[in-house]
């Protein structure tokens, strides 16, 4: 029997095989390869990373962790999985296809690369995607990562099918549990490692299945953007904590943060509450036709008027934008666009591909495109208090209206990132994050 989710993975199939014909057509190709990818021993090793599969393979099928598998599209006939199930006693070998996917490839079980890499060598008008490392056994008469073709993949994929949609709400209801576990543990006083592992726990996958790796940062480590310790001895005292960590759904990425603090420390609290507010109006922006760029603009302005309303800047908010002054305070972009990549693919990239680069005094933006129905981006403000910004903001012209012992005050808390996923639709957002935590709050 069908199920809705079988249903919305048929018709993504169906999308995306169309995508790809009509781009193969265009671009005069017969056939495309699409590989998940090898793994890759460390140099001077025998040990590998750990292993995740090319996005552009995942975003067709649902494999993250199937290595040496290739995709075969040809126009006009079923897409073909070559899938790689080793004979090994090393290691478990991957699981049998499941159905509900399976059915929509024709499958061919192989035991390497070499079971299919003869089939395609030097065979013109054919293009393959992937690590030129892992294809170059194909020869030099196939296309290895054509950058045209390679674009327009990355275009459909910035507009999600129903499934995906689908996947990364899934994700954010599992990564909002972990969130949950998490926030509890800090309550009780543990360390940055035994919140880590509540929040594995609670989410139910292993640190290798995560999108990414999570941050996990009490008191003044939130104030390292991507901090990246997890200390086994819990602080002296316990002022803040966050947490950046998402969770998988079939290769599909959830990316939240949140910000926790204690009832006694009621200023903190205070800026937490005032940043969530100024979020989550961020959030209701985030409509067809907005430029993302803008946003990020708006964003600074929501962040000068928590650092007025709360007494830490005696500058207007307009001001305080308009000098840079906010930027000392949020040093990053936004946010991005979410899918089979956690950083998804095309947010500097227009959909005719010419380049879009950020502003040049926000750098680090990774989304600078007009919003789409059927992107979904994350919502991440943050208000830091960064050492080594604050000391060149004291120094700078504009150290003088800032009201320095408020912000030493508040140095050992780190700071404060609030981060949502949400889908771009005709009408208002959806809020991934926040309808995953009302579910389970």
């Amino acid at each position: 029997m069908l199920t809705s989710d079988d249903l919305l993975y048929a018709r993504h199939i169906e999308d995306r095989r169309d995508q790809i014909e009509a781009a193969l057509n265009e671009l005069g190709y017969d056939a495309l390869l699409i590989h998940s990818g090898r793994p890759k021993n460390r140099l001077f090793d025998d040990q590998a990373p750990p292993f995740r599969a090319h996005a552009p393979f995942v975003a067709i099928a649902p494999l993250p962790f199937a290595e040496d598998c290739l995709l075969e599209f040809q126009a006009g006939r079923r897409p073909r999985l070559w899938y790689c199930q080793p004979e090994d006693f090393w290691h478990l070998p991957p699981a049998d296809p499941e159905t509900w996917w399976a059915e929509h490839f024709r499958i061919e079980p192989v035991g390497s690369a070499r079971d299919w890499e003869p089939r395609f060598r030097n065979r013109r008008a054919l293009a393959a995607i992937g690590d030129p490392a892992a294809l170059d056994g194909l020869g030099d008469d196939v296309a290895i990562n054509p950058p045209e073709l390679l674009h327009r993949l990355a275009e459909a994929r910035t507009r999600k099918t129903a499934w995906e949609r689908e996947c990364l709400a899934a994700a954010n209801r599992r990564a909002a549990a972990g969130h949950l576990a998490a926030a509890d543990a800090f309550r009780r006083g543990a360390s940055e490692l035994e919140i880590q592992l509540d929040y594995l726990r609670a989410v139910g996958q292993d640190q290798d299945e995560q999108p990414y790796h999570g941050i996990v940062a009490l008191n003044e480590h939130a104030a390292v953007l991507h901090y990246q310790k997890r200390s086994a001895a819990p602080p002296a005292e316990a002022l803040s904590f966050l947490l950046d960590a998402g969770a998988d759904h079939h290769g599909y990425a959830s990316d939240i943060t949140r910000t926790w603090t204690l009832p006694e420390h009621a200023e903190f609290g205070a800026l937490v509450n005032a940043l969530d507010g100024q979020q989550q109006r961020l959030c209701e922006s985030m409509r067809p036709g907005a430029n993302f760029a803008d946003l990020h603009r708006q964003a600074h302005f929501a962040i000068a008027e928590v650092l007025h309303e709360s007494g830490l800047i005696d500058m207007p908010p307009e001001d305080a934008v308009e000098s840079g002054l906010s930027r000392y305070f949020l040093p990053h972009g936004l946010g991005h666009f979410l899918g089979a990549q956690v950083h998804d693919v095309n947010g500097l990239v227009a959909a005719d591909g010419q380049a879009l680069p950020p502003p040049e005094k926000d750098p680090f933006l990774r989304l600078s495109r007009d919003l789409e129905p059927g992107n979904v981006v994350t919502v991440e403000p943050g208000l830091y208090f960064i050492p080594m910004l604050l000391d060149r903001l004291r120094t700078s012209e504009h150290g003088r209206r800032v009201r320095w012992e408020r912000v030493e005050s508040l140095r050992r808390y780190g700071g404060i990132r609030i981060e949502d996923n949400v889908l771009v639709s005709e009408g208002d957002p959806v809020n991934l994050t926040r309808q995953a935590f009302a579910a389970l709050e």
